[in-house]
């Protein structure tokens, strides 16, 4: 009986997966003919709640892109991939507290917020660096036009996927 309650469960979580897959797919879905352009795939994902890397991603769309015409995917090839991603939980958000340190780490003299030029030094020249276009979209969501600086605690707040 208990296996049965599970089965039946984990079909529902899968036919929920399918559902919430399909909606974001169909969003970039322009022509109606159920392929997206490559460039809109880690958007898709990201819609999904998950945060692969650039590495991931470029994995992930090696894997459901068509061989020819190159440059699509195919929902019926990024359906089951990503129906696995989700239910493996794969690329799972970083969680808030570790968000924090990473700030509080930058933050050397401990003010509670990091100026433009030093946000932008970090996330250009150090680790995994942001591309032009990353770096102005960040900007525009984390710094406060006033100070021009961010206040990482409240820009955490505001970034942090809710997972409930």
């Amino acid at each position: 009986m208990a296996d049965e309650k599970e089965k039946e469960s984990a079909e529902i979580a899968v036919a929920e997966f399918h559902r919430k897959i399909k909606e974001a797919f169909e969003v970039f879905d322009h022509e109606s003919n159920n392929t997206v352009d490559v460039r809109e795939v880690g958007t898709i994902i990201r819609s999904l709640g998950c945060c692969p890397n650039e590495g991931e991603l470029h994995d992930l769309i090696a894997e459901v892109e068509e061989e020819e015409p190159t440059g699509y995917i195919r929902f019926e090839k990024f359906l089951p991939v990503m129906t696995n991603v989700l239910l493996e939980r794969r690329y799972r958000p970083i969680p808030e507290e570790i968000l924090l340190r990473a700030f509080e780490v930058l933050d050397s003299a401990k003010r509670g917020f990091l100026s433009k030029e030093e946000l932008v030094k970090y996330m250009t020249e150090e680790g995994e660096p942001f591309s032009q276009e990353e770096m102005e979209e960040m900007l525009s969501a984390a710094i406060d036009q006033e100070s021009n600086s961010i206040h990482y605690k409240d820009y955490i707040t505001m970034m942090v996927i809710d997972e409930n």
